[in-house]
């Protein structure tokens, strides 16, 4: 098991991260180039709209029914074990499809079970590498770091789809599947031989059932106020802006009249937004109490959506610049608000709140989903934006005026030393 120390020590951090951080990003953007050729590759063999989606579930749904207990098990074992483990569970299955297509015996059900495969292996290596990343960085740097991971997503949604879509034209999807496990791999290797440091566990933590860590992570979250609120903000914000995703193509070719190469435009110029936000957010580190850049964020957002909701049609270039400015806003929010949980939240707590946080904030996606699609049917896509971007900005601005959320910073110690089981006896 690693050497345990403590996240405020003097050692030098800076070369340990970065290292790690670029295997990962390698190890990401290879994810992300196999997940545009599958979908390219279903679109081209299927055109079907409910293959597409029930593929789009296969990575959705482990999110939402397995983070709490993926959590869990992070918060238990050894984290740099578990980020070794994902990756090489990656790259074994996408090594099997890739034998699947080279002999041309692939079906579509063997890619769904691919897609969730390695969408599981993907919730642990999430919630192992985000909880490991407060004990590796300084606390006052966090909210830099996160800014540049959230610039690192963007860059990639940037890079991945044009790389993707050439190497389609130019490789045999074995040949990409193969990218993908070369990239796996190389981030393994580099875990491997990196220290990652392990939080500390009281006496008596390890007799401990799974169930009881489990509930202990639930009762921490239920107990701290602000956290509890803070949620329901996350669910009702995505509730209306995760639709808009799969609600752009429709906004683009029905009300601004536009072909593939206005939406392409559309799509870069949103990622060109996010890696300038998270540039940003890097560089600047946001004000001092990390919520209130969260909720300006929240604000600016919702202002931009609103515009790209009432936009006339002839007006696409206000579009865009709205669009982008959605797409600069989403990073600071985000990386704000993790920055946030990982300042405040106890070491051994990390892997349970961040699961049970993206838990909460997708479950109310399929819902927005299946809500939206006839809400823009009926009364048009435009809509559904305005209306999304009203509650994002009114939720940003209630989040001033409720204590708890602006207070969430202040460390929850008493919740955690009453309810942390490591710190109660064993019977």
């Amino acid at each position: 098991m690693a050497t345990q120390f403590s996240i405020n020590d003097n050692r030098p951090w800076k070369s340990t991260f970065f290292t790690i951080w670029s295997g990962q990003a390698l190890s990401i953007l290879g994810s992300q180039l196999v997940q545009f050729a599958i979908i390219w590759h279903l679109t081209k063999t299927t055109n079907s709209a409910t293959t597409l989606a029930i593929a789009s579930m296969m990575g959705l749904l482990p999110q939402v029914l397995l983070s709490p207990f993926i959590g869990t098990w992070v918060d238990r074992g050894n984290r740099r074990l578990f980020l070794i483990a994902a990756d090489l569970t990656v790259a074994a299955f996408t090594v099997v499809l890739a034998i699947l297509f080279t002999f041309d015996l692939v079906q579509v059900w063997h890619i769904y079970l691919a897609l969730l495969i390695r969408a599981v292996a993907g919730g642990f290596h999430q919630s192992a590498f985000g909880a490991s990343v407060v004990l590796l960085v300084p606390k006052e740097q966090l909210a830099r770091v996160q800014g540049f991971n959230q610039a690192l997503y963007g860059g990639l949604n940037i890079l991945s789809a044009p790389l993707g879509a050439y190497l389609f034209s130019v490789l045999p999807m074995q040949g990409i599947l193969s990218i993908d496990v070369g990239t796996a791999l190389l981030a393994v290797s580099i875990v491997f031989v990196t220290q990652i440091p392990q939080p500390e566990r009281g006496k008596g933590a390890a007799a401990f059932t799974f169930w009881q860590d489990f509930a202990a992570g639930f009762r921490y979250i239920m107990a701290w106020r602000g956290l509890v609120i803070a949620i329901g903000l996350v669910m009702g914000v995505n509730f209306f802006y995760s639709a808009t995703e799969p609600l752009t193509p429709l906004l683009i070719t029905n009300h601004f009249d536009g072909d593939a190469g206005k939406l392409g435009l559309w799509l870069s110029l949103f990622s060109v937004g996010v890696l300038l936000g998270g540039a940003i957010l890097g560089m600047w580190g946001g004000f001092k109490r990390k919520v209130v850049t969260a909720l300006f964020g929240l604000i600016f957002m919702g202002l931009s959506l609103v515009i790209v909701g009432l936009v006339r049609s002839d007006m696409f270039w206000v579009g865009l610049i709205a669009n982008t400015a959605m797409g600069l806003f989403l990073p600071i929010i985000n990386g704000s608000f993790g920055a946030t949980l990982q300042t405040v939240t106890a070491p051994e707590m990390q892997g349970r709140v961040f699961a049970f946080v993206t838990s909460a904030a997708m479950l109310v996606t399929p819902i927005a989903l299946i809500i939206a699609g006839p809400f823009a049917d009926r009364f048009g896509v435009q809509p559904w934006f305005l209306i999304a971007g009203c509650f994002c900005g009114l939720m940003g601005v209630v989040g001033f005026f409720i204590p708890d959320v602006m207070n969430i910073e202040r460390k929850p110690s008493a919740v955690f030393e009453k309810l942390n089981p490591s710190s109660e006896r064993v019977a």
